[in-house]
């Protein structure tokens, strides 16, 4: 009654390149906070459109004022994925952090204060998922993703109303102006409230679509008989070896699904943010 109630999507996401045995070569950590805000009324009181990145956010996310060491989100992320490097998972479990996930070096200590149990477990799992896609040592590997909270909306008479936070992510690296591998995921994640603000959606895990699997349930659907996960790899895969001018290239339909015969026959699904996605990511490469 005294405050807004809101929903909160938080998102993590890390991206490494690793050695065959086990050694992290490069590091790469953002995350995305979607927050919908509305009042008692069911009214959304948040604006809606892009939901910018931690690390986008920059100084602007303005944790750095009540900071022990006074640094940014960014920049205690961006010191942990640099302290990672040349590190294997087993070293940062037992020498940067203790079973609770405190963090217990005094050189990491000095450069990051934000818990660090959830960055080293998600780095760990990066590590896991790590497979051989095309890159190389020394190749740039760039972590990127496009967010949006558009399409929530108030509730009324007639309907609940729904927050929604969708973020549709890249993992790629470069060598030079060419893509030498490419990872992407999506995350969909939203809750219904009614014309009290109560929300009736509970808390708990969101899993991405490439964690979702064949749960994701498009296969049943594909004109291809392809689920999410297989499309988004398959994209990647065709991608890999190109630059990202040449991607943008791709002729694609209305509703930006591939319209090139030695694509059609792997992806239907809209690729245009994933595309998207490829271009921000290699200005940020070339930056």
């Amino acid at each position: 009654a005294e405050a807004d109630g809101n929903t909160t999507t938080d998102i993590s996401i890390i991206a490494v390149t690793v050695s065959d045995s086990g050694v992290i070569e490069s590091c790469s950590i953002d995350a995305i906070q979607g927050k919908v805000a509305f009042g008692a009324d069911g009214t959304i009181t948040s604006d809606l459109g892009e939901v910018l990145s931690k690390n986008e956010l920059g100084e602007n996310y303005g944790m750095k004022a009540f900071s022990p060491i006074g640094k940014e989100w960014n920049e205690q992320a961006a010191y942990i994925a640099e302290y990672a490097v040349g590190k294997t998972v087993e070293e940062l479990k037992t020498k940067a952090i203790d079973e609770a996930g405190m963090v217990k070096d005094a050189d990491l200590a000095s450069g990051a204060t934000i818990y660090m149990g959830s960055f080293i477990w998600g780095i760990e799992a990066a590590v896991n998922n790590a497979a051989h896609l095309g890159a190389v040592k020394g190749d740039q590997l760039v972590l990127t993703a496009i967010s949006n909270n558009a399409g929530s909306a108030s509730a009324d008479g007639e309907a609940v109303g729904k927050t929604s936070v969708v973020s549709n992510i890249a993992a790629m690296t470069f060598h030079g102006d060419v893509i030498t591998s490419a990872i992407f995921d999506s995350v969909q994640a939203g809750a219904e409230f009614d014309t009290d603000g109560v929300v009736a959606t509970e808390a708990g895990a969101v899993a991405s679509k490439n964690q979702l699997g064949e749960n994701y349930g498009l296969k049943a659907y594909s004109p291809i008989g392809k689920e999410w996960n297989e499309q988004v790899a398959a994209f990647a895969e065709y991608i890999t070896g190109k630059t990202a001018v040449e991607v943008s290239g791709i002729a694609l339909t209305e509703t930006t699904a591939p319209a090139e015969a030695d694509l059609t026959s792997s992806v239907t699904i809209a690729v245009g943010d994933f595309m998207s996605l490829v271009e921000k990511a290699a200005a940020i490469a070339e930056s």
